[in-house]
């Protein structure tokens, strides 16, 4: 009998089934949301890219950030509307790892760009005469690599486990696959102690990358106070940051803390909020902030906008 639960090969969807009422709708406004999603992001990219004044690694990182939201919403919007229309809301277990994969990368990723991000404020504020050499285009290719790459492979690391793991239930109840609802289908929970180890591992990595995101902005602040025109690049260029940063935390400790430590206690519609909020404020709320935030870009597209209208 076990040989037989083991072999999964289709996962069941469950986050939906309290909002069958309202399935329209819901089509509709996350079909909006995701346009939106994808025209601001868009947007900005193309501006950077087009703009030779801003290829600059300000501007290229939060391009990077940008393309980074592109790519985690494509794993979750395309499958979530899809199931907004059907009547049963499945995915294959090979499909179910993969989503697991690009939404959890996308979610690690955003730290390390934001890391990258405050250590280049840093130079360019605290060390200005060296900003060009310690900034130069080789390191930020370097340093937006290593974010991505490092992001994937700790998440796949995480995933591999996962799918060495004998599984006893199909069903998953939230509108996506995420690692740990997998892992919590296990048939022996002594089988996932070395799941929970890169769990932590991997927690521990990116509470790091905030750790070194704070002490940058406090040294910052520090810097900036004694400073009329230090304080006008703070204002102009970290608070941007800082608000992407607050955004994307409050967005992550909401769902780690309906998955991990009270999924039981909340009402599906409320884990389904929080589930979907990481992939709904933070890319839509940061190419809006910086482009409407950041001078150059903001200047960039309003001259765009105003040679389309003519």
């Amino acid at each position: 009998m076990m040989d037989n639960v083991s072999q999964i090969r289709m996962f069941f969807l469950s986050g939906l089934n309290e909002t069958n009422n309202h399935r329209f709708t819901l089509f509709f406004l996350t079909l909006l949301c995701y346009c939106v999603i994808l025209l601001v992001n868009i947007s900005v990219i193309g501006t950077i890219i087009m703009d030779k004044n801003l290829h600059e690694p300000m501007y290229i990182l939060v391009c990077t950030l940008c393309m980074n939201a592109l790519y985690g919403t494509t794993g979750f919007y395309p499958k979530f509307l899809w199931d907004l229309l059907s009547p049963v809301h499945v995915i294959s277990y090979s499909g179910c790892l993969v989503q697991a994969q690009i939404i959890a990368s996308f979610a690690c990723a955003d730290p390390s760009i934001l890391s990258v991000m405050a250590y280049d404020r840093y130079v360019a504020i605290c060390r200005p005469l060296k900003y060009h050499s310690v900034m130069s285009r080789q390191r930020l290719i370097a340093f937006v690599c290593f974010s991505w790459l490092m992001a994937f492979f700790i998440v796949a690391a995480n995933m591999f486990l996962t799918s060495r793991l004998k599984l006893c239930s199909p069903y998953i109840s939230r509108l996506f696959c995420v690692n740990w609802t997998i892992v919590k289908l296990a048939c022996f929970p002594a089988e996932t102690a070395v799941n929970s180890i890169g769990t932590y591992i991997t927690m521990i990595i990116y509470l790091f990358h905030g750790l070194f995101i704070v002490l940058s902005y406090m040294y910052l602040i520090k810097t900036c106070v004694n400073s009329i025109e230090n304080r006008a690049k703070f204002m102009q260029t970290c608070v941007p940051h800082l608000t992407s940063l607050l955004i994307f935390l409050v967005s992550i400790l909401f769902d780690v803390m309906t998955i991990r430590f009270g999924s039981k206690d909340f009402p599906q519609n409320f884990k389904n909020f929080g589930a979907i909020e990481i992939l709904v404020i933070p890319p839509l709320m940061n190419p809006l902030i910086y482009g409407f935030k950041l001078t150059k870009i903001r200047n960039r597209i309003l001259v765009v906008l105003t040679l389309k209208t003519k």
